[in-house]
């Protein structure tokens, strides 16, 4: 782009005037009478004559003439500066004339028609001091700043043209600017590859050409180019083994009259190197065996299931046996250091290195050692809490699992901080938790900074169900009841079919111990118009204490005891048990193990969770009917990719691969609780969930096509149950959530006929937010193997409505 050095500016043009002094009676104006300045209105004159340093009456020499002018022109006020000798043709006397042209001075500026930059960056970059006289050489430069401004976002066709407006000797700019296009990149052309393709660069650089028809802009821009150059390819190389790899030349080749660019690399590969051998020094805490399994390149090393499915749906290069990854070379010396920072060794250095065996070879070997300096385990000295206003401080320590005198252990800080998170009292993300050094001992203080946010809240209105028809709902719910983290939760919700009230109370830290517990008490009325259920009204309660397993963190077994009165309506299926279970009552015993490490929930960004439950009902309990109930379910959570949230503060759009299997089984007759204990398989609203098919749809004897015209029976009803589900979604946020899905799924008479090889298929997408009623979600399904009544393959699509199942 042409720089502004091309422009004159008419009210600062200044040629370099000659320097001389005029002299018509010799010698007379080498001792001047006297000495005048001319021309000036801004600057004093005797500050003129003080810098020129020049005396009347004293002997002058040319050189003095020079210095004077240079002098004064030094000042940065005068755009031309001559020094002249007038002598008077009566006496013969010389007067020495100091003639200058004032510079103007600069009253203000203004830059017009910025917009695709900041129109502040632009006027930092020019960088004018108002009040004081211009000088050409620095709008010049200062201009050219701008220029390079917009090089670096990539506007190389940008131009700045000032236009000056001079009153008065007082001077004012206007910088107007034509931002033009971005420069696309029309190509990229890489030299001295062999053994990495040009589409496997340009693949791994964020600067990507211009697609066909536009599906890809190939904006420039300088910052991307530049992590390029000095992240990018340099990381792709030395993941494949070519340590030694450098850009050699670089070079942007630009067609400004059609606003395009072309990137021309040049790189020099070097060999490829593969792993030789490897050794451990200084490790005292862990044995060589131990941390040789975060070593990468080990025979044993094996993917989880969560990095397979990323693979299958990522699929990328595969390196050579014993290959050289820098990549994994430097995530296997994180994942070491964090290991030695869960056992409180927060100082200890773990140095790799990379030892080059001499050879001529094409491939050469890499001898890689860790140098291990462990230090001092750090113990915690101080644990502060900053930001909390409402909620009580010994309310959020009970989720801290650090305490001040233990060994520091970065495990239970993350876990402290997940823990804190999931009160969903507090404004997400939240900072990271610091960690200060405190006196010379190694010891550290913790600090958890929060921002509080609202919790508590009334909600009523009306609500629209499948199933239960028009009706309306008033709640309360305060999960930090009091600031104390204990919830109280009442909610009733009514209409035609329903009349549901229920009220819970827990306390996750009874008596500040570790030790949780519920009491919910209900009064529910349901008259299912699904498939013609019918009605029951169930009358109970549940008391349930949890209690954490030592040395886990994730893990907690809860005991529970439940009792529960039920009546039948005479309508529907469930008028079939009526007469003979006026007041049926079932009284459960239970027991539940979970180990959860989710994060982010509702919608979880990564973890897992690993459920199971047992129910013993009736029996010694007392009760109607007398049964066992088992339930299991495992889940995987992992994300795959992030959109956005670089700015402070900012939470980012995740993609989230996660994977679920749910499977129950019954033992016993479950008698006349078979519609609430046993399994029934399809839809989203009453059962276990199979998008795609309607409720009670998949019985224990195969697909039934005409479950949505007729009314359920008891055989839709099985004793043991499995569905999986596989799912790629879109976190945007902590309260909305996209995704597509496949699962699949059956229901069987017994538990020991369960064949999970024979599965109902379906897929979709749908849509997930968090409304007064709890979690609330729209999905379409594809059903792939529903059948007609003739038994011919008819698979279609099914619209579902969900409330309070996700997955």
């Amino acid at each position: 782009m042409r720089k502004f050095a091309s422009y004159v500016l008419a009210f600062v043009a200044a040629s370099a005037a000659p320097l001389y002094a005029q002299e018509t009676a010799p010698g007379a104006c080498s001792t001047p009478e006297s000495i005048v300045v001319s021309g000036n209105a801004r600057v004093d004159s005797a500050a003129i004559r003080s810098t020129a340093s020049l005396s009347a009456g004293t002997q002058l020499n040319v050189h003095d003439i020079q210095a004077a002018i240079k002098a004064v022109y030094g000042t940065a006020q005068f755009d031309d500066v001559q020094i002249v000798c007038r002598i008077a043709p009566t006496t013969n006397k010389a007067t020495l004339v100091i003639q200058v042209r004032e510079r103007p001075v600069l009253t203000s500026y203004r830059v017009i028609g910025a917009n695709k930059v900041s129109p502040k960056d632009v006027k930092e970059k020019l960088a004018f001091p108002t009040g004081g006289p211009v000088d050409p050489g620095k709008i010049a430069k200062a201009v050219a700043s701008a220029d390079s401004l917009y090089e670096s976002n990539g506007y190389y066709l940008a131009r700045i043209k000032p236009e000056s407006t001079l009153v008065d000797g007082k001077l004012s700019i206007d910088f107007h600017i034509d931002e033009g296009r971005r420069l696309a990149v029309s190509g990229i052309r890489i030299n001295g590859n062999r053994n990495i393709s040009d589409a496997d660069i340009v693949s791994a650089m964020e600067t990507k050409p211009e697609g066909f028809l536009f599906t890809r802009n190939g904006e420039f821009d300088d910052a991307k180019y530049a992590s390029d150059l000095s992240e990018h390819i340099p990381q792709l190389y030395s993941s494949r083994g070519f340590i030694d790899f450098r850009i050699l030349k670089d070079t942007l080749i630009v067609d400004r009259a059609n606003g395009k660019g072309l990137i021309d690399i040049t790189v020099s590969e070097g060999p490829r190197y593969t792993v030789g051998n490897f050794e451990v020094l200084g490790n005292r805490r862990f044995s060589t065996e131990q941390i040789g399994t975060f070593y990468p390149f080990g025979k044993n090393q094996q993917a989880t299931i969560s990095q397979r499915t990323v693979g299958i749906l990522r699929r990328s290069y595969v390196n050579p046996p014993n290959t050289f990854d820098a990549a994994k070379w430097e995530d296997a010396q994180q994942k070491l250091a964090e290991a030695y920072n869960d056992e409180g060794y927060i100082y200890a250095q773990v140095r790799p290195v990379m030892e080059r065996v001499p050879s001529t070879d094409s491939v050469r070997k890499v001898n890689l050692r860790w140098e291990i300096d462990e230090r001092s385990p750090a113990i915690v000295n101080r644990i502060e809490i900053v930001g909390n206003d409402y909620t009580h401080e010994s309310c959020i320590r009970e989720q801290i699992v650090l305490a001040p005198g233990q060994v520091f252990n970065r495990n239970y800080l993350i876990r402290s901080y997940q823990n804190i998170g999931n009160l969903n009292f507090f404004e997400t993300p939240m900072p990271a938790p610091d960690t200060k050094p405190s006196g010379d001992q190694g010891d550290v203080d913790i600090v958890f900074t929060v921002k509080e946010k609202r919790t508590g809240n009334v909600n009523f209105g009306a609500s629209m169900g499948q199933g239960t028809g028009l009706g309306g709902f008033i709640g309360l719910d305060q999960p930090n009841l009091l600031g104390r983290c204990k919830r109280a939760q009442v909610q009733w919700q009514f209409g035609r079919y329903i009349n549901d009230f229920n009220a819970t109370y827990s306390d996750p830290n009874i008596r500040q111990s570790r030790i949780s517990g519920s009491l919910t008490a209900y009064n529910s009325r349901s008259r299912f118009q699904i498939a013609e259920l019918g009605g029951a009204t169930r009358t109970g309660g549940q008391v349930q204490l949890g209690f954490p397993v030592p040395s886990s963190l994730y893990t907690r077994l809860y005991v529970s005891y439940g009792g529960e009165k039920v009546k039948y309506e005479s309508t529907g299926l469930l008028g079939t048990v009526a007469n003979a279970c006026k007041n049926c009552f079932r009284s459960t015993l239970g027991f539940t193990a979970t180990h959860d490490t989710r994060t982010g929930l509702p919608f979880p960004a990564d973890g897992g969770l690993q459920s199971f439950n047992a129910q013993f009902n009736g029996g010694p309990l007392g009760g109607t009917a007398a049964f066992q109930r088992y339930t299991t379910e495992l889940r995987s959570f992992a994300p795959i990719g992030t959109i956005g949230g670089s700015l402070l503060g900012g939470e980012p759009m995740m993609f989230i691969v996660g994977l679920s299997a749910k499977a129950g089984a019954v033992f016993g007759d479950t008698g006349p609780f078979f519609y609430s204990q046993a399994f029934t398989l399809g839809g989203t609203q009453y059962g276990e969930q199979l998008r795609g098919y309607d409720e009670f749809s998949i019985t224990p004897n195969g697909y039934d096509p005409s479950a949505n015209q007729n009314q359920a029976s008891r055989s839709s009803f099985g004793n043991a149950y499995f569905t999986g589900t596989g799912e790629i979604g879109l976190r945007i946020n902590q309260s909305l959530y996209l995704n597509t899905f496949f699962e699949g799924g059956n229901v069987w008479n017994k538990p020991r006929e369960f064949d999970p090889t024979r599965l109902f298929r379906s897929a979709g997408f749908g849509v997930s937010t968090l409304s007064p009623l709890g979690p609330l979600g729209v999905d379409v399904g594809y059903g792939f193997d529903k059948v007609d009544t003739a038994g011919r393959p008819a698979p279609g699509w099914k619209l579902h409505f969900k409330l309070g199942q996700f997955f």
